[in-house]
């Protein structure tokens, strides 16, 4: 008679006391002072950072890689948006501690914003998660750190005022780690920012037409909805809707599909695309499938986003409920590995849509309620991750280029807040803070190490200018 082992449970994490986790943080102060970090030079063996970025490009859509160029090249603001993957590398050379959180991997300052809640009220919150893995905290404050000196630049403020916006966002992070060390585990993971709080605590610190702007925004977020991307996005064709082609930008997959030789009609590849969406149906809780379950998938189409995104496979799918005045725009965007993963290691799930939906889960204090994941197949037969939002769900984003510098000096302040909040949530926010300190150190070593990685950021763009706008041998 043979006889099945029974696996052993998992063990129950170890619980430290607040004192022991205080004294963790403390002690990695021996190893990495906080003064370190103000370090950066390239090492000799720096790998090219046109490289990095070109080795990115082998598995992207041919014809997107020269639009990703255009857009990267704008200036040193948006070239940072879109190379992640070298500072990713870069960061690894740097002194690191071993206080690990869930990273949101690409925390620059245009990747954070204001969404829809569940309960419907407008938080502002993380945004993007494409890069999320576990690794070194300080890794997100160097990164969001450095957007600020960046975009400062970018908006000519002078270089006070620009360290001064490192200064308050590094500062923020801090002050807000020690408080979330103080609070119980539960207040942490319910704390949030609402939109109006936001704007009713900061108001007095700007003009009144920066209010009024900024409640302008707020309303105009209200409306961008599925409805009113219908409105843009679509067209009515007979008793349904079909989404408009405005190549290269939006491309229907009836479109794509007749590019590549399938011979199916509108029917048959709706049809398809259904089967699909088995795995991402799963993916959700019972009463989120109950939901999607009351929309029917009309049409699909290829639609570009972002900066250092583009020429991944980025679609938008349109659902339509109890009538055609009831619509419901998803995006499905392709997930590859986390640019992380070469240096703070693998994060541990075999599908990397897994991946950027369970980190945005751990980071984000109220996420879409029809986020989800799958992996398939595509037109060219090969089968991909994905992960699945809502397209427009009262999304609004900061307009970095027309700040002055009092609302950049508020929105760093947020920014830091905000990543500290994700990072208590998900990391050993006592030692953090023990680690951190009551003392501006930190926040001065990491204001250093924005500058020079700017002025390292302004070589890498006009590195790249160079190489991406040759002319291709034989053109």
């Amino acid at each position: 008679m043979t006889t099945t082992a029974v696996p052993e449970p998992p063990k129950a994490p170890k619980h430290l006391t607040p004192a022991e986790r205080a004294e963790r943080g403390r002690a990695a102060r021996k190893s990495v002072p906080r003064t370190s970090h103000a370090e950066w030079a390239p090492t000799a063996t720096r790998p090219d950072p046109v490289t990095l970025l070109q080795s990115q490009e082998e598995t992207r859509v041919t014809e997107l890689v020269p639009l990703r160029h255009e857009r990267m090249l704008v200036s040193p603001f948006t070239f940072y948006r879109g190379a992640a993957i070298v500072m990713a590398s870069d960061l690894a050379t740097t002194p690191t501690t071993d206080l690990k959180v869930q990273l949101c991997g690409d925390a620059h300052l245009a990747n954070f914003g204001g969404f829809a809640a569940p309960d419907r009220s407008l938080v502002f919150d993380i945004n993007d998660f494409d890069e999320t893995s576990p690794g070194p905290f300080e890794w997100d404050v160097k990164r969001l750190a450095a957007s600020f000196e960046i975009a400062a630049r970018d908006n000519g403020f002078s270089a006070k005022r620009s360290r001064q916006c490192v200064l308050d966002v590094a500062a923020a992070y801090r002050v807000a780690m020690a408080e979330f060390a103080a609070m119980s585990n539960l207040q942490v993971w319910y704390a949030r920012a609402d939109v109006q709080a936001i704007i009713d605590r900061w108001s007095a610190q700007v003009t009144p037409a920066e209010v009024k702007r900024l409640q302008g925004m707020v309303a105009k977020a209200q409306a961008k909805d599925s409805t009113k991307a219908l409105s843009k996005l679509a067209v009515r064709e007979g008793d349904t809707y079909r989404i408009k082609s405005d190549p290269p930008v939006v491309v229907p997959v009836s479109d794509l599909a007749r590019e590549q030789g399938f011979d199916l009609d509108e029917d048959q590849l709706v049809e398809w695309l259904k089967s699909k969406f088995t795995i991402y149906r799963h993916s959700l809780q019972p009463d989120r499938r109950h939901l999607l379950d009351s929309y029917e998938l009309v049409d699909f189409a290829r639609k570009v986003v972002g900066v250092g995104s583009v020429g991944t496979r980025c679609w938008i799918a349109l659902f339509l409920g109890r009538d055609d005045q009831d619509p419901l725009f998803l995006q499905i965007k392709e997930a590859e590995a986390s640019v992380l993963a070469a240096y703070a290691g693998r994060s541990g799930y075999a599908n990397h849509g897994q991946r950027v939906v369970e980190g945005q889960r751990l980071l984000q204090a109220a996420s879409d309620t029809l986020l989800g994941w799958l992996r398939a197949d595509g037109l060219d037969g090969q089968s991909r991750n994905f992960y699945v939002r809502q397209l427009w769900d009262w999304k609004v984003s900061a307009v970095i280029e027309t700040m002055t510098p009092e609302l950049m000096k508020i929105y760093a302040q947020l920014c830091g807040w905000t990543l500290a909040r994700g990072h208590a949530r998900s990391g050993d926010r006592i030692a953090i803070s023990a680690y951190l300190g009551n003392s501006d150190t930190f926040d001065k070593a990491i204001a250093d190490f924005a500058s020079a990685y700017a002025d390292q950021n302004v070589l890498d763009h006009d590195a790249a200018a160079h190489v991406f706008t040759d002319p291709q041998p034989g053109s």
